[in-house]
């Protein structure tokens, strides 16, 4: 008992020596730790304090967004933007271009399919996800006729002033699901050129048929030309037979942008006549296009 109260005396000592409180007496005083919270909370000096970690906190926030880099946009962001900014601003002029606006047709197979005039190639921009390229038409200067192909054709017209340059150039477009057009623009630049031929290939889609018809495939999917079809483009001629899946497009170089875009993953071909003008080569490929649909 006596080193029980000695302990005791030694804990009061050292409580009075550095203000301390025994438990029993904290829980007493705090028994309510709401009220104490708000009573503290109220005092003006903690309210500043607060806002001061708040501030500061925001702060970093703040830098810490600013050290972060920008993702940097890429041309077909720019482009995607662009259009998607060009189609919100676009006044219809034509009953069908209102109906297309408005939602009435939201397909464009609705139009392909009664032969209806396409007169705004905002038209198919709403209603497809549409994709462009190039076709390498025209030649750069080398020695002997050996430049590289290029875009643009070039063309010169001697006038009284001199020599009048003019740009042409063949666009196509599709969705690599059965529309593909075709376009040609001509002017005295190459990006007006282009933006004409890219234009008019919208103005000319066209509905093709794709199956699976070679006599050594039964995958069923849709991938080749549903049966042998010959079109025919100034003196060239383009035959396009069906190919079992994984044979690929056995056509010339420019021929694989057009039947890629067109949604033909498989075909073999042949072909006839001065080959070598592209003019006449995809004519004729898109002759033969044309006549999947018949029945």
């Amino acid at each position: 008992m006596g080193k029980k109260k000695e302990e005791i005396e030694a804990i009061e000592k050292t409580a009075k020596a550095y203000g301390t409180v025994s438990e029993e007496k904290a829980k007493e005083e705090f028994k309510n730790d709401e009220e104490v919270s708000e009573e503290l909370l109220a005092d003006e000096n903690i309210k500043k304090e607060i806002k001061k970690l708040e501030e500061e906190e925001s702060g970093v926030a703040k830098s810490a967004k600013a050290e972060e880099p920008e993702k940097k946009r890429t041309p077909k962001d720019k482009k995607s933007e662009e259009r998607s900014l060009h189609l919100s601003e676009w006044v219809p002029k034509t009953k069908l271009g209102k109906e297309v606006k408005s939602g009435k047709i939201k397909n464009i197979n609705e139009i392909l399919d009664k032969n209806q005039k396409i007169l705004e190639d905002e038209i198919v921009d709403t209603l497809l996800p549409i994709k462009t390229d190039l076709i390498l038409i025209g030649q750069a200067k080398g020695k002997f006729g050996g430049g590289k192909r290029r875009a643009w054709r070039q063309t010169q017209r001697v006038t009284q002033e001199g020599g009048v340059m003019t740009f042409s150039s063949m666009a196509i477009v599709g969705d690599e699901n059965g529309h593909i057009g075709y376009g040609v623009g001509k002017a005295s630049e190459t990006l007006p050129a282009r933006d004409k031929a890219t234009k008019k290939a919208k103005l000319n889609l066209i509905k093709i048929k794709r199956a699976c018809s070679a006599f050594d495939c039964s995958c069923g999917d849709p991938h080749t030309v549903p049966f042998v079809v010959e079109g025919k483009g100034g003196s060239v001629r383009v035959t396009l037979i069906p190919a079992p899946q994984g044979t690929g497009l056995v056509v010339a170089n420019e021929l694989k942008k057009l039947l890629s875009l067109a949604g033909i993953k498989d075909v073999y071909s042949r072909t006839d006549g001065q080959v070598r003008t592209t003019f006449n080569l995809i004519k004729a490929a898109m002759d033969a296009l044309q006549k999947t649909n018949r029945k």
